[in-house]
């Protein structure tokens, strides 16, 4: 089987490979455009098994050509940072939109398979009480989210109007290593390590709940082999904390102060609880997370203490 994984060379793609590489994938092209969060050395070039072509998901000719040599899809490439999105969202919609439509019209021309697309519990918006199912209304809030809303809702009416194989998975917050330092968790891990100061939203109360990387792409790739086509699958962690109660654990693992926490101005449209039901992948697929946060976040601060050196060509984000 010959898989074309977009946006591999970043933090969730990256890991996603690595489980496909480990489990006996037989040929993988990685398509990354290699910004700021992508990556040659989250991925090991060495196996035969892979190969990176650097180059852009809005490039019609080149997805054309990748697309060809195809047998399945699984669609990671995203602009991702919400902050970024407030403040400029032309690459978002670009990305996220464009780009994903770019390769549908492949995957159709083709005759690919399926297409794995991976968006976000973003799209859902908000809630105070409840978790959101795969058939709540979608509510963005960021252009972020919605550039992801948009995405999805194009990739359902390939399955509706061409007969693409199009499943859909949408992810709780996810962290763990190799992540790049915008994200909470790695920014704070950074900046603890350093002895300076970690940002904290406006009253901290904000809640998310938490996903390993592995969990999440096991789950991806649950859905993958045997999802249904034109489905939607959440695929959620179990830990559901506010911000500042991830604080204070980060606080704990790196040795920080709460003098080191600065408060700041809370963000546009910020969202105040996440929260979804992942009740259907685990009847239909299986899908538990093995990965409980406590352990999982230790780890993660391990791995970060352990590899500093990894955090130096993006020091300028962690300032």
């Amino acid at each position: 089987m010959r898989l074309l994984v977009t946006g591999a060379a970043g933090f969730i793609g990256s890991a996603y490979v690595r489980l496909l590489l480990a489990s006996g994938a037989a040929e993988i092209t990685v398509l990354d455009k290699l910004t700021y969060a992508g990556r040659r050395d989250n991925l090991d070039l060495t196996d035969p098994r892979l190969r990176l072509v650097h180059g852009d998901i809005c490039d019609a000719a080149l997805v054309d050509h990748l697309m060809a040599d195809a047998d399945q899809v699984v669609h990671f490439a995203a602009e991702s940072h919400v902050d970024r999105s407030i403040v400029d969202a032309d690459a978002f919609v670009r990305t996220n939109v464009t780009g994903t439509h770019r390769l549908l019209e492949a995957a159709v021309r083709h005759g690919v398979d399926r297409f794995v697309h991976v968006s976000t519990d973003e799209v859902y918006g908000s809630t105070d009480t409840g978790s959101f199912t795969e058939e709540s209304r979608l509510e963005p809030s960021s252009p972020y989210a919605a550039s992801k809303a948009a995405s999805d809702l194009l990739a359902l009416s390939y399955h509706r109007t061409h007969g693409l194989d199009v499943r859909i998975t949408r992810c709780s917050n996810n962290y763990g290593p190799r992540q790049f330092p915008k994200k909470v968790i790695p920014l704070f891990i950074a900046r603890l390590f350093a002895g300076g100061q970690v940002p904290l939203y406006g009253d901290g109360k904000n809640v998310r709940d938490w996903l390993h990387v592995e969990d999440h792409c096991r789950g991806v790739d649950l859905v993958r082999a045997g999802g249904r086509p034109g489905e939607v699958y959440n695929i959620g962690g179990g830990t559901e904390l506010s911000n500042l109660d991830l604080t204070e654990r980060l606080l704990e693992a790196c040795g920080g102060t709460w003098a080191q926490v600065r408060n700041v101005t809370d963000r546009k449209g910020h969202d105040r609880r996440y929260s979804i039901d992942d009740d259907k992948i685990r009847r239909e697929l299986g899908y538990r997370p093995l990965r409980d946060f406590v352990s999982g976040l230790a780890e993660t601060v391990a791995w970060y203490r352990e590899h500093r050196s990894w955090l130096e060509p993006v020091r300028g984000a962690i300032v």
